[in-house]
């Protein structure tokens, strides 16, 4: 299966939907994973309108976003276990962050993704995958706009982010 990863996309109403570039990876997708900082509930509606879409609320969400989306959540997808949340904190606390907010199911999960810095990572740390599409919108932060792409087959997991610009 192949997921389309983003976070932090910090898209209003005013504002164009999503990059060109990944709108295109959208339609070779199968899912999309989205850590949060939606900004309008309209964009979650939108991409779930092109693909099956799973989100958490971010730091920027709206109310109503707040209110309809969890702030974490644990998908199976071909036996593999993925952590989806936001985040908090400064960067280099979000690997800790993360761990404890799912301290309880922390050894049945495979793979964690978040955002909440707008800097993409691909990290392993204890065995588990840490990854951070970055940002397709906003380079606050980042050096460049990214997002990321899984792919999942057989219970093996490849992973990577994609530069945009």
């Amino acid at each position: 299966m192949k997921i389309l990863v983003l976070s932090d996309t910090h898209i209003s109403g005013v504002k164009k939907m999503l990059p060109q570039r990944v709108e295109k990876e959208l339609t070779t997708c199968q899912l999309c994973l989205h850590a949060g900082d939606f900004v309008e509930y309209s964009v979650f509606e939108k991409l779930s309108s092109f693909i099956n879409t799973y989100g958490v609320c971010g730091n920027m969400d709206s109310e109503e976003v707040r209110k309809r989306l969890p702030l974490k959540q644990i998908i199976s997808i071909e036996n593999v276990n993925i952590g989806l949340i936001h985040g908090r904190g400064a960067p280099n606390s979000l690997i800790p962050y993360v761990k404890k907010e799912f301290s309880q199911h922390w050894a049945k999960i495979d793979i964690f993704i978040f955002g909440h810095s707008h800097f993409p990572l691909d990290k392993v740390v204890e065995g588990k995958i840490y990854f951070n599409p970055g940002s397709p919108t906003d380079k606050v932060f980042a050096p460049y706009n990214s997002y990321g792409v899984i792919e999942i087959k057989e219970g093996v997991i490849k992973r990577r982010i994609v530069r945009i610009g």
